[in-house]
C-alpha cells in the first residue's frame, strides 16, 4: 500500500490499495473509491483529508496507550 497526502493539489489523501488497472470509480462526496475488475477496491482518494480526517487524527494521538482506539 502506497498512501500520499499532497496540501498543494487541494489536501487530498490518496491510498494505492494495489497498482491494477481501475475499472470504474464511486464518487461519495469528499470520499472516491476506485475498483478494479470484479469489484475490488484498488485506490482510496479523500478530499478535504485534513479537515476530515483531523479529529480523528487528535483523537488518536490524545488516546492512552492501547490496541483499540474508539472514536466517538
Amino acid at each position: 500500500m502506497k498512501v500520499r497526502y499532497d496540501d498543494r493539489e487541494g489536501d487530498m489523501l490518496d491510498m494505492l490499495i494495489e497498482n491494477r488497472q481501475i475499472d470504474h470509480a464511486e464518487d461519495h462526496g469528499q470520499i472516491i473509491v476506485k475498483y478494479a475488475e470484479k469489484g475490488k477496491i484498488v485506490e482510496v482518494v479523500i478530499r478535504n483529508a485534513s479537515k476530515l480526517l483531523g479529529s480523528i487524527l487528535v483523537g488518536i494521538l490524545k488516546a492512552p496507550e492501547r490496541k483499540i482506539v474508539e472514536i466517538v
